[in-house]
């Protein structure tokens, strides 16, 4: 990690130059659609299209789509929807221009996550009391209650996915090349993060039924989740982590195509087919067609919901994709264009190849010191005297570094950000450093 004195002060001339350069680009315009089938009534999703980085002046606008698909209730899901928006943004300082903002993204919405999940938990310790023949029965408000999330904001030419679970977010191309924009958090194809639980003391095993039959996906016990990453969840292991695996690109000027959906199309569909069977048709048609064609394979199994976002040219009023591909695209593709290390000395070079995508941030780590750590230039990401996650004020001397107990020789333990006790008992139950037990303990604030 860098030292305090390794940060070069830019010159205003230079930051001027940029923040002019950066709107001289026209952002795209975006149109959505989405339709959803329902068995449980445990899908939700979150669309803002008018968000305003800086409030009031009518042009630093994004957008954020989310899908959450909840589990053993809807209280997790419900919870993150109205929450995780305000709990992401309020970990951006409110002075950055737009491309630290866009740079502080990634390490915002992992705060943002962390938050939402640990809120929630502390929300659910309210107990409901029954007595009955003398006996009392507790029970946690909504304790089985989980979900996944998949969350997109849209800043310009700009895409940052967070996700936690198996909801998918895919992007093709206006030349329909198609690429995967989350994880897939399920133990059952998720080799690393089955090695990641394991080691942080939970056990991954299928449902046995007796006699040594064993059936259904791997799980995670205690608790018998068949995802490693989730919000919510009471009752599993803190080795099933609210921590979200971000990806973040920069689109061509030539735009293309987001389709976001819960399991119960990917169950069914692979990338390929559900970005083929739309193309060409409006957003609003293309998700319905999509659950549609999911749902039609084998009946109504779960809740089934698709969200399609076209990011379209400015003054283009035709679709972001084209209604055929041409020859030889259409292969899903995991590969992107590196970041060039120059590329914001460079920003009349931006938009010059039509249909380049390319890959400015990806990181799925569980561990919050490497996913909250400040290597990038932004020196006041983290205020000194906040929590890194809930943004609590520190009174001075009882923040702890997120390097505390680190075995990196570059770290040292007074180095920031910090985090409030609470939040550091909750990395340390996620990282197998300590019992976890109930999820959340009544001890953190």
């Amino acid at each position: 990690m860098s030292s305090r004195g390794d940060h070069q002060t830019v010159p205003l001339s230079v930051l001027l130059r940029r923040e002019q350069n950066s709107e001289k680009v026209e952002n795209p315009e975006i149109i959505y659609g989405q339709f959803n089938q329902s068995k449980k009534g445990e899908d939700f999703t979150f669309v803002k299209t008018e968000c305003q980085r800086i409030v009031g002046d009518g042009v630093t606008t994004f957008s954020v789509f989310g899908l959450l698909d909840g589990h053993n209730g809807t209280a997790a899901a419900i919870y993150a929807k109205e929450h995780l928006l305000s709990n992401v943004l309020n970990a951006i300082p409110s002075d950055l221009n737009r491309d630290d903002w866009v740079a502080a993204l990634p390490r915002a919405l992992v705060a943002g996550f962390v938050k939402t999940d640990k809120d929630f938990l502390a929300k659910g310790l309210r107990i409901l009391v029954v007595v009955w023949y003398d006996t009392m029965i507790g029970e946690f408000c909504g304790q089985a209650s989980g979900t996944t999330v998949t969350f997109v904001i849209i800043e310009g030419w700009f895409v940052t996915v967070a996700s936690v679970g198996d909801s998918q977010c895919v992007f093709e191309s206006s030349e329909g090349d198609v690429y995967c924009l989350s994880a897939d958090h399920r133990l059952e194809t998720n080799e690393e993060e089955r090695e990641r639980v394991t080691a942080s003391g939970g056990e991954v095993g299928r449902l046995n039924t007796g006699g040594g039959t064993e059936i259904g996906p791997l799980r995670c016990w205690p608790g018998g989740l068949c995802l490693s990453r989730s919000v919510g969840d009471r009752d599993v292991g803190e080795f099933i982590v609210p921590v979200p695996y971000v990806k973040q690109v920069r689109l061509s000027s030539a735009g293309g195509r987001l389709i976001i959906s819960s399991d119960g199309v990917w169950d069914m569909l692979s990338f390929e087919a559900a970005v083929d069977c739309c193309r060409g048709m409006s957003p609003e048609a293309a998700a319905a067609h999509i659950v549609k064609e999911a749902v039609q394979i084998k009946g109504l199994r779960d809740d089934t919901t698709c969200i399609v976002v076209d990011i379209i040219p400015p003054e283009k009023n035709l679709p972001a994709v084209p209604p055929q591909k041409k020859g030889g695209k259409g292969v899903f593709k995991s590969i992107f264009r590196k970041k060039a290390t120059d590329s914001t000395s460079r920003p009349d070079r931006e938009y010059m190849e039509p249909d380049v995508i390319e890959e400015m941030f990806e990181e799925g780590s569980a561990n919050l010191s490497e996913r909250l750590d400040t290597k990038y230039p932004l020196c006041n990401m983290f205020k000194l005297f906040m929590c890194a996650i809930c943004q609590v004020e520190i009174k001075p001397g009882e923040g702890i570094s997120i390097h505390s107990g680190s075995s990196n020789r570059k770290t040292r333990p007074w180095d920031g950000p910090f985090l409030c006790q609470g939040c550091q008992e909750k990395r340390e139950a996620m990282e197998g450093k300590r019992s976890s037990g109930d999820k959340y303990s009544s001890g953190s604030d």
